[in-house]
């Protein structure tokens, strides 16, 4: 299965910049999905609860940093990095934008190139395992990049889907995931899967980790899903 790629919202009411946005993510290893307007945005981070959020200010009807407020007093939407596209260069403009909320300013016109490093840089903080870093939760190490896991020293063997089921709890140790979020996460939209598979799946990932010797570190939540600690 292949690993399930990092989502980008790009909300942008110009064809030719959305376009040129959505190539360029696309080429950087990202799903892209894409909306014309801050009403279509709003239902579209519902449906789709991506990673990231390239927002333009000027949008038709409902502002760009109207969405961005709306967004950011919302406890399943806050942590989602927003960065915000805008022909206002004024250090007022930039100031109300990151009041707002929004994680990074970008000025038009932009460098594609330089856009394109601040997005990875919000995905390293919000999704570290997709950028490859190194994780660590008390005796548990998974470095992303060689897909190795230890504990207490000891490699453990993970498959495809454990692998990325533990990347899943350990960026955000504490966080309770639901399974349809874990199918999402770890699977894809796009794929079908039972959310009894997550279950299955979860079970195995447990007795891996604890061949070492070490506690289940993985709990369970009655009716709400799967936490990390």
């Amino acid at each position: 299965m292949t690993k399930v790629q990092p989502t980008v919202l790009v909300v942008e009411d110009e064809p030719a910049q959305r376009e040129v946005l959505t190539y360029n993510l696309e080429a950087e290893g990202f799903r892209v999905v894409r909306a014309e307007n801050g009403e279509e945005a709003l239902l579209l981070v519902d449906e789709e609860q991506p990673d990231i959020i390239v927002l333009d200010w000027m949008l038709p009807n409902l502002s760009g940093i109207e969405v961005c407020r709306q967004l950011k007093t919302r406890s399943d939407t806050r942590s989602v990095p927003i960065i915000m596209l805008s022909a206002r260069s004024e250090e007022l403009d930039r100031v109300r934008g990151l009041e707002t909320g929004a994680d990074d300013y970008v000025i038009k016109p932009y460098s594609v190139i330089e856009l394109m490093a601040r997005v990875r840089a919000q995905l390293r903080r919000t999704r570290p395992a997709a950028a490859g870093l190194r994780l660590e939760y008390q005796d548990i190490v998974l470095d992303a990049e060689t897909h190795r896991v230890t504990r207490k020293g000891g490699e453990i063997k993970l498959g495809p889907t454990e692998f990325r089921l533990l990347s899943t709890l350990m960026e955000k140790p504490g966080r309770v995931w639901s399974r349809e979020q874990l199918l999402d996460r770890v699977w894809g939209r796009d794929i079908y899967v039972d959310s009894r598979t997550v279950d299955v799946h979860i079970g195995r990932l447990r007795k891996s980790l604890t061949t070492t010797g070490g506690p289940d570190p993985v709990r369970t939540v009655r009716g709400a899903g799967y936490a990390l600690g």
